[in-house]
């Protein structure tokens, strides 16, 4: 059985129904930061659990709530979320971690080095330049991790 869990990045204040369709089904969120504000986790988390932190336009009183990168352990794969990939200051395949979490780029990616999953979903807020607007899912089986981008505005 699958373990299934969403993950989004830079909403900046804007959660669309498309993002909240597509995530109806996962048994947990991930939020890599630039959230917009405390409403976007509220309603995240009237579909599942969600583990969130802060990005470099969270600012204010409820933005403190979050940190600025967390470790969270699922379906018995450790995930170490972070906003700015390029911030990372730690050798994730040496600390045991099974995916890196990013944002910020508002560019989706997935890529493996070192057996370890970097996933970034690209944003789910509002478009900027030409960029798609998508979010991720990941798949926890027994198999291994399936991770997939998912494009919510065609056009």
């Amino acid at each position: 059985m699958a373990f299934t869990i969403g993950i989004v990045s830079d909403t900046h204040g804007l959660l669309r129904p498309e993002a909240l369709a597509a995530l109806a089904h996962a048994d947990h969120i991930i939020h890599g930061g630039d959230i917009g504000n405390s409403e976007i986790i509220s309603a995240l988390r009237t579909i599942a659990p969600v583990t969130a932190i802060r990005g470099n336009v969270d600012t204010g009183k409820w933005a403190a709530d979050f940190p600025e990168t967390t470790s969270v352990r699922l379906a018995g794969r450790l995930f170490y979320i972070l906003h700015d990939l390029n911030a990372l200051q730690i050798d994730p395949a040496a600390e045991g971690i099974d995916v890196i979490i990013s944002g910020h780029s508002h560019m989706p990616k997935i890529n493996n080095m070192n057996g370890v999953l970097y996933l970034n979903p690209g944003s789910a807020g509002r478009r900027r330049f030409k960029l798609p607007v998508t979010l991720a899912s990941l798949e926890v089986t027994s198999d291994g991790l399936k991770p997939a981008i998912h494009n919510l505005v065609v056009a």
